[in-house]
């Protein structure tokens, strides 16, 4: 008995145990029986580019592949030239100069990058503010790094920055970091470059330092155009941001990301780094160069293939009597769930939609508790995917 009792506390991992249930992870399970039984399942679920890398970067990492020279350890804080290509990309789009020894650091994605840094910022006890709902690893960083979370609501009809001041005046100890991400996900919510400014200057006021996902910069519609939080007079002094290749060039599988900023926040994030991580493959850091600085058109062209599958989204699903405002951003579509069914919750709803629809959806749930009256889809599929989709969902709300 006493040798039972002293393996069971062995295998306990108590940071483990504050991470709930991954609630998407049932819904793919049950796509996967519906597929393996034959069942056509269309998958708005996950938000996995499904578009190809453009053909000018993948012939990059091809012909760096090649140079055996790049397939030692490359650097942990990325390649001098892919710094300063991001930098410079910083500079032509926003206006924002930034020094690439002092004010940027590469990293094997961003969710991997933000992870890594909160791990560098939080200590036990530490209080961080986060949306809710928000994509799992902004509050779940803080959990694994041990930290404690102060939920801010977000959504339609919230004014976010009075739930944030309301939230950090309410909340002791006080709270350390700030996480923000806008375009949002999965509210779709957006923003202007008057708002990043309040939030620079409530941080300066609160020694609030911030971290800002910008993550959908290039997935934008109906001439929305999305701000940097480094556009704000004083960001460098306070925060700084991160940004992934995976939508704008449809690089998903590639996991390059970045972050930008403040020196002190860029180089903690850069020395824990190097304890973590000797960099990612240096042919997929050249490759990288070649999409910042190469032709920008195909970023363009991406952009307007999901605008015309959210239209096509959009419309169809207001035909069919299920009423969603358009999005301004994003590849996804924040959908309340019909009356009917909003006393099914969105887990059971999304189990509904895969057996009568034979479409897979993310269940609001898994954003936070507050998501539970909500559905998000993820344009991931092509238009007449989409509408094969959108027959079956006029068919479940028939019903």
């Amino acid at each position: 008995m006493n040798s039972l009792l002293y393996n069971k506390r062995m295998f306990e991992f108590n940071r483990i145990k504050r991470l709930p249930p991954y609630v998407f992870a049932i819904v793919n399970n049950l796509k996967m029986e519906a597929r393996r039984r034959g069942e056509d399942i269309i998958d708005l679920g996950m938000g996995n580019p499904d578009m190809p890398t453009p053909p000018h970067i993948i012939d990059k990492l091809r012909e760096a592949s090649k140079n055996s020279k790049n397939h030692m350890y490359s650097a942990s804080r990325g390649i001098t030239q892919l710094r300063m290509a991001i930098c410079e990309w910083y500079d032509r789009r926003y206006g924002v100069s930034l020094n690439p020894d002092e004010n940027a650091v590469v990293t094997i994605g961003s969710k991997e990058g933000l992870s890594h840094l909160i791990l560098a910022m939080i200590e036990p006890q530490d209080v961080a503010l986060t949306p809710t709902p928000a994509y799992p690893i902004h509050p779940y960083s803080v959990i694994i790094a041990g930290g404690q979370v102060r939920n801010i609501p977000i959504g339609p009809g919230i004014n976010f920055f009075d739930e944030m001041e309301k939230a950090y005046k309410n909340t002791w100890p006080r709270p350390k970091v700030l996480i923000i991400n806008f375009p949002h996900n999965p509210t779709t919510e957006v923003v202007g470059v008057d708002f990043f400014q309040k939030v620079v200057d409530f941080a300066k006021e609160n020694d609030l330092m911030v971290i800002h996902d910008l993550a959908y910069a290039d997935l934008v519609f109906d001439d929305y155009k999305a701000p940097s939080f480094l556009q704000a007079k004083g960001a460098l002094d306070v925060g700084v941001e991160f940004f992934s290749m995976t939508k704008s060039y449809s690089m998903a599988g590639w996991r390059v990301g970045y972050c930008c900023g403040n020196r002190e926040i860029v180089g903690a994030l850069t020395k824990i780094k190097s304890y973590l991580d000797y960099g990612m493959f240096q042919p997929i850091q050249i490759a990288s160069i070649v999409a910042l600085r190469g032709d920008q058109t195909v970023v363009e062209d991406i952009r307007k293939t999901y605008e015309s599958r959210r239209d096509v989204l959009i419309d169809g699903l207001n035909r069919a009597g299920w009423h969603i405002p358009a999005p301004k951003a994003t590849m996804f579509v924040w959908a309340e769930i019909p009356e009917e069914f909003k006393s099914l919750g969105s887990l059971d709803f999304c189990k509904l939609m895969i057996k009568e629809a034979k479409v897979a959806v993310s269940p609001g749930i898994g954003f936070g508790d507050s998501g539970n009256g909500y559905v998000r889809f993820a344009i991931v599929e092509n238009e007449h995917r989409i509408k094969q989709a959108l027959k079956g969902i006029k068919r479940l709300l028939a019903k």
